[in-house]
């Protein structure tokens, strides 16, 4: 089985203007065709998400006649705005809705679900979108848009900033990417209103981004980021966010929002896996967003000098959110008229210098947390999650089902390169169950084609073996496939993969034809869209695993653990000393001297 939304690289899409000529053009036919007697754009299977979606598809034919004059356009755009100011613009409040606080406000809104009472919580982004929407079209449509429509559009796009920031509660649903994306209508629509009124809202734009966004971000892996439905990081809704902030920067050139979306690219960057595979979050798990993180990535690749753009998108929205049918939906379209209107291009190249929170060269790659265990390995075009035992979950030695990842103390990083080969070398002390502090240093060496991981621990009495990953997916042409044999003959070293015992939905079984996502939101304490993914995931007791035995020439007092992942075109077979200067790890491509773990961790790298 295909994961359903890890895809092609964004990188990969035509972004020319002869090519969004091409998009925009085929835009104009579909809506042509669609456009109803009332002027309505929607797609006729659309029910949720729809208050903004007539009205996006209208930017789009309002930023084609301003590239093209087709005559067609003025009357489908006069109309179909029509139909929005006098069908999707509502001023009776929303029964149920329960985030407002001031009722009867009579300030313009737009629905999540047009039925009062259904599903009402979706209001707040519903009407960030239709802002977006209509200063997009106030942007584009001058001598297209009569004097008395504008005027209503500008005084229906202030209504809805007003609702957003005065009638309801700012953010209700802690999403970074919907609360930022309602400053960057602010920011937009400050630009139509007289200059008082117009000053006013940029303004209070800024100080609603510093006090209610910026003063709230949630660190991780060293970063600090705009929080994604409570958590830090989603990775659909993550690269959105990163897409505002680029928007934020364009329209208002305040340097916060070009740092800020610096700090998020680079997280970003950091946690991506070479080949652009990425999952977890608060929100979903697997799910990336596709046209609408292009403009973000594409404009920060080029200031943090990065490969961006290898991040995988759902290509079934390249270029526009699409029905099932695959037919034009207008959810989300500003996006589409933003990168159209940007002119940055993608920077094609990995950063060089190294980054704490991940070791990469060629098609290897392994993504850190926190705590500086690996989050994602990738080699060999094979994907590794941190596996599980005993509802323990990570990378590292196990002793009598106690699994040594956690930190009791700092944790120190060593980068290296020597003659093609990267290295990092990660030292954390470890508490286990007897309450004794064990030193764990792990090395990871690559050639950019394979991963040699090394670790050492004091010697651990009972049954041990280090938890070495959870196969989980491989690239598979343009797509990545959920593989259920492990990978085996990518994964060398005195390797077992085990399964779990027991079956229940807290243990995941490879073999099953089960995505992580499923697995997660199976045990997530809310339902499959509000749920945490992520928390229902720490749920899981076992899951399959990659169990590597201690090196049968382990020094005296020691453990150590070899595996290498990739290509097995050359013997594997690791030699260890221990001498004063620390240990002596030889392999077939190179010798390493890792320092006694006490202070600052020392490395020497010599290949062979």
């Amino acid at each position: 089985m295909h994961l359903l939304h890890q895809r092609g690289p964004l990188h990969d899409l035509p972004d020319t203007p002869e090519a969004y000529d091409a998009v925009l053009a085929d835009v104009v036919e579909q809506a042509l065709r669609r456009i109803t007697p009332e002027g309505s754009l929607e797609h006729p299977d659309c029910a949720d998400d729809i208050g903004d979606t007539s009205l996006g598809i209208t930017s789009l034919l309002a930023l084609a006649w301003q590239r093209t004059k087709d005559p067609r356009l003025p009357e489908a755009v006069h109309r179909s705005l029509a139909f929005h100011l006098r069908e999707r613009v509502y001023v009776e409040d929303n029964p149920g809705y329960p985030n407002l606080k001031a009722r009867n406000s009579r300030l313009p809104y737009a629905r999540y679900v047009l039925e009062a009472g259904a599903h009402p919580i979706g209001d707040w982004p519903s009407t960030v979108w239709a802002l977006l929407q209509t200063v997009n079209v106030l942007d584009t449509a001058d001598g297209l848009v009569d004097d008395g429509q504008r005027a209503e559009l500008v005084e229906v796009a202030h209504g809805y900033w007003r609702w957003l920031t005065e009638t309801t509660f700012f953010n209700p649903q802690e999403a970074g990417n919907q609360a930022i994306g309602c400053i960057v209508g602010g920011l937009m629509l400050a630009r139509h209103l007289p200059p008082e009124r117009g000053g006013s809202v940029r303004s209070r734009a800024i100080s609603l981004y510093a006090d209610e966004i910026r003063a709230r971000r949630v660190r991780d892996r060293g970063a600090l980021l705009p929080p994604e439905h409570g958590g830090a990081y989603d990775n659909n809704y993550g690269p959105i966010s990163l897409s505002f902030l680029a928007q934020a920067h364009r329209v208002s050139g305040e340097a916060v929002f070009a740092e800020d979306g610096d700090a998020l690219a680079r997280y970003i960057d950091a946690r991506l896996t070479g080949g652009g595979f990425d999952n977890g979050g608060p929100r979903y798990s697997e799910q990336h967003s596709a046209f609408e993180a292009v403009l973000g990535l594409r404009y920060f690749s080029g200031r943090i000098g990065s490969d961006l753009g290898r991040y995988r998108g759902d290509s079934r929205w390249a270029r526009h959110a699409a029905g099932a049918d695959g037919g034009l939906d207008g959810h989300f379209a500003f996006m589409l008229v933003w990168q159209i209107q940007d002119d940055s291009r993608w920077h094609r190249t990995p950063r060089r210098e190294p980054v704490r929170h991940q070791l990469r060269a060629g098609t290897v790659s392994v993504a850190f947390d926190s705590r500086m265990t690996p989050s994602l390995l990738e080699a060999d075009g094979t994907y590794y999650l941190p596996a599980a035992v005993n509802r323990q979950h990570g990378f590292g030695p196990v002793r009598d089902g106690f699994l040594y990842c956690r930190p009791m103390g700092e944790v120190r990083v060593r980068d290296v390169r020597s003659g093609g080969l990267t290295a990092k070398l990660v030292t954390k002390p470890v508490v286990g169950r007897d309450h004794v502090l064990r030193h764990v240093r792990s090395l990871y060496v690559t050639d950019g084609t394979r991963l040699w991981t090394t670790v050492a621990v004091e010697r651990l009495a009972g049954e041990r073996y280090l938890l070495a990953g959870m196969p989980y997916a491989a690239d598979d042409g343009d797509r990545v496939r959920r593989i259920t044999d492990g990978g085996r003959g990518t994964v060398e070293g005195t390797v077992n993969l085990t399964h779990p015992h027991l079956t229940g939905p807290d243990r995941f079984d490879t073999r099953e034809e089960i995505t992580q996502e499923q697995a997660a939101f199976a045990l997530a304490a809310d339902p499959r869209g509000y749920g945490d993914p992520d928390e229902g995931w720490r749920h899981i007791v076992a899951t399959s695993a990659l169990e590597v035995a201690p090196a049968v020439d382990s020094p005296a007092g020691l453990d150590v653990f070899a595996v290498r992942y990739g290509p097995g075109d050359s013997p594997f077979s690791p030699a260890f000393e221990q001498d004063p200067a620390g240990l002596t790890v030889r392999t077939e491509a190179f010798t390493a001297v890792i320092g006694n773990p006490e202070g600052d961790p020392e490395l020497t790298l010599t290949p062979s």
